[in-house]
């Protein structure tokens, strides 16, 4: 007598509910975005309310964002958002250390030149790969390398013209950010296409 066994194996699919992050960490961009803008194009001053929102809504929001890209499994989004979000946090540190009197100063212009110059490279690079991605996403990288780019020629030649000019196209910039992330929840709320992203 033989006995033959069959082992059958079970297929185990795990569907992925949880919510994208992509308006958030979009959210965490535009909105501080917007307000560093706005002081640098000298239309607001530069304060409490700008700070606080660079860190919670920049800095936290952004990094929870990578983190939450990094559950995905989507190494872009993790790398864009959690860089973005410590960007937010150095941005914040380089304010406050010196007004805490643990460092003398940001190191001179030459240094805020390299330090923004570095992110302006970092978000060209995303730009480049945001090119099999939206049109509206690729409109925000863009422009937002353009606003690190200015605003390290401000920093290096000194002339505050740079500096306005950025915090013109980071307004820009900004809304365009703030739209990008809202769009996809309109449309998802309303099961169509009611704001378009290209």
């Amino acid at each position: 007598m033989t006995e033959t066994t069959t082992n059958k194996c079970s297929v185990v699919e795990i569907k992925d509910i949880t919510g994208g992050a992509g308006a958030l960490g979009l959210l965490g961009y535009g909105m501080p975005g917007v307000l560093v803008s706005l002081a640098n194009a000298g239309i607001i001053q530069a304060g409490s309310a700008i700070l606080g929102m660079v860190i919670f809504m920049g800095g936290f929001a952004m990094l929870a964002a990578g983190l939450m890209e990094w559950k995905k499994g989507n190494t872009y989004g993790m790398a864009a958002y959690g860089c973005y979000g410590l960007f937010w946090f150095s941005f914040a540190a380089l304010l406050l250390l010196p007004a805490l009197g643990l460092v003398k100063d940001t190191g001179g212009a030459g240094a805020m030149a390299a330090y923004l110059a570095l992110w302006g490279l970092f978000t060209l690079i995303l730009f480049i790969g945001s090119l099999k991605m939206s049109r509206a996403l690729q409109f925000v990288l863009g422009t937002l390398a353009i606003v690190f780019f200015l605003e390290a020629a401000g920093a290096a030649t000194g002339t505050g013209m740079f500096t306005v000019l950025a915090g013109y196209v980071g307004i820009i910039s900004g809304f365009s950010a703030i739209y990008t992330a809202l769009a996809p929840v309109l449309n998802e709320v309303y099961g169509k296409t009611i704001a378009p992203i290209g």
